[in-house]
Order: C-alpha cells, then structure tokens, then sequence
C-alpha cells in the first residue's frame, strides 16, 4: 500500500487538483463554496435519464458529477438481461462514451468519476472493458460499491490501466465480503496502491463508526466523499440533511480548514416528491454549514 504521501503525490499528478481546484472555464458552473468543491453523484437523479439529469444538475447550480452507471448502461428485464448488458459493454464503441463526456462539458460540469460497481458476476473482459469506458469517459478514477473477492479480480487491471479505483461501502457489517467496516477498506488497499477510498459518511456513521475520525486520519487515501444523513443503527433510515444523525457539519468543516481536495457528493437517497427540490435543499444545507 501507498504511504499517504505517495498516495497525495498519485492523485495530484491524476489531475485531482487541477480538476476541482483550477480557475473555473468560461461557462463553467462553480460550485465551490469556502473553498469545499460540491457535487453530486449522479444517481441522486436516477428517476430521471441522463439527459435530463444533467439539467437538474445546471438548475440545481452542481458543476461536478460522479456519474452512475445507471445513467450509462441499458436497464434490462428478464432472464437474459445480464448476459445482454455483458455483450452492450464489451460491443459499445467507444465513441458512445466520449458523446456523453461531451454533454457534461458542453453543460459545464465536471465529470469526475465513473461509478461503475464491479461485482462477482463481471469477467475479465468486461473489467478490462470497464477501465476503457472510464478513459473514453476522461475520469482519472472509478467509484465502486463491490466486494472484496470481486476487486482482488480487478486489481491486476487497475494496474495496466494505471487508474485508481476508489471502494464505496455501505453499512452491512454482518457480512465480512462486503465494504463497510475499516477493515475492509484497509484490506482492500493493500491488494494495490491503484485502490482508494470512496466514503459515503451516512453508511460509515449508521454503520457504527465516526467519520469525521475517519477522514482525518485517512484523508490521503479518499477520493471523494458522498454526503447523506442517516441514523443509527445499520438499518437506521435516510433523512432530509439536517434531520438524522450523521455529522454533516463537521465533515464539512474539516475539509474547509485543512483545504483538502475531495469532493462533497450530494447523493440524494431519502424519500421526496421532487427530485430536483430536493437535491436543492441538500445543497442549500451544505452552503449553510460551510457559512
């Protein structure tokens, strides 16, 4: 594993910094606020295609996305649908995901990272696949909620590819294969220095544990961060921002007093009745914190 010098000294030569931290290009969408860069991932609009996603991010006023797969690939049904998303990733030309990087600059925003979640199921070939559609894309990183059996397949791959791929948990700490717990990230990390951190602090808090700790002492390590506000315990539910138990604020605050590069994600997750409303508030509520 990286030490965490090295692993700063990766991601800036990446373009983490240049990407979030450069003077904002004409047309560009700023959403920096007291220095914290604030996005959103993408399936916050996932009721939505993507066309229509990007809108809700320009009314919304986010100039950074991590994109969701979701709004990449086809949505099948049925017994064959696996087999047929498996064919339209390893068929899709190239140039399809190029098309879409273009819209995301062509509506000033950033286009951060592909959320593409490798699971038990992908091959070889669509893991390879997987780092090519990230590329064409023009991300530095990848972000996946998958698990542990699945990324030491993906480790070899991230690095030919030279890309760092950063593992999103969730709250499930009954199940020793999925990411949750510190350990699991730490695990997944010395498998190569090309893995990293992708900490959603809602899952992280509900599931036990303080990420405000968490992100002093391995800041280094994270990529980027998804904001949501749960409860306790791990089955705890989500909440408007401000309403659970999840400690937002300080989050917040502790990137705008180190200035540190990562990215705050909106990831819209509890029950409303308008997306963009709601994604709204979520925003309005981290710019008051960071106040």
């Amino acid at each position: 594993m990286l030490s965490r010098r090295d692993f700063t000294n990766l991601a800036l030569s990446g373009g983490a910094a240049l990407l979030v931290g450069s003077r904002a290009a004409e047309g560009a969408i700023n959403s920096k606020v007291q220095g914290v860069t604030i996005g959103a991932q993408s399936y916050s609009f996932r009721d939505r295609p993507l066309d229509q996603a990007i809108e809700g991010y320009k009314e919304v006023g986010l100039g950074l996305c991590e994109l969701w797969q979701g709004h990449v690939e086809p949505q099948g049904s049925g017994s064959g649908a696996r087999e047929d998303l498996r064919k339209w990733r390893l068929s899709t030309p190239l140039d399809h995901f190029t098309g879409i990087r273009k819209k995301f600059d062509n509506a000033g925003i950033v286009l951060y990272a592909y959320n593409l979640s490798f699971n038990d199921s992908f091959n070889d070939e669509e893991i390879d696949r997987g780092f090519l559609m990230a590329k064409a894309l023009g991300v530095k990183y990848i972000t996946a909620s998958s698990t542990l059996t699945a990324v030491k397949k993906v480790a070899p791959f991230a690095e030919k590819h030279k890309m760092i791929v950063a593992m999103h948990g969730h709250s499930n700490i009954t199940n020793p294969n999925e990411f949750a717990k510190p350990e699991s990230f730490a695990e997944a990390m010395a498998l190569s220095k090309w893995f990293a951190i992708n900490l959603d602090i809602g899952h992280f808090y509900a599931a036990g544990y303080d990420p405000v700790d968490y992100l002093q002492r391995n800041h280094e390590h994270i990529i980027t961060l998804h904001i949501k506000d749960r409860k306790r315990p791990a089955d705890g539910a989500n909440m408007p921002f401000g309403e659970g138990e999840t400690p937002i604020k300080p989050v917040l605050l502790l990137l705008k007093k180190n200035k540190w590069k990562i990215p705050a994600n909106i990831e819209y997750e509890y029950k409303g009745v308008d997306t963009v409303a709601e994604v709204k508030k979520c925003y309005q509520y981290m710019k008051d914190a960071l106040a």
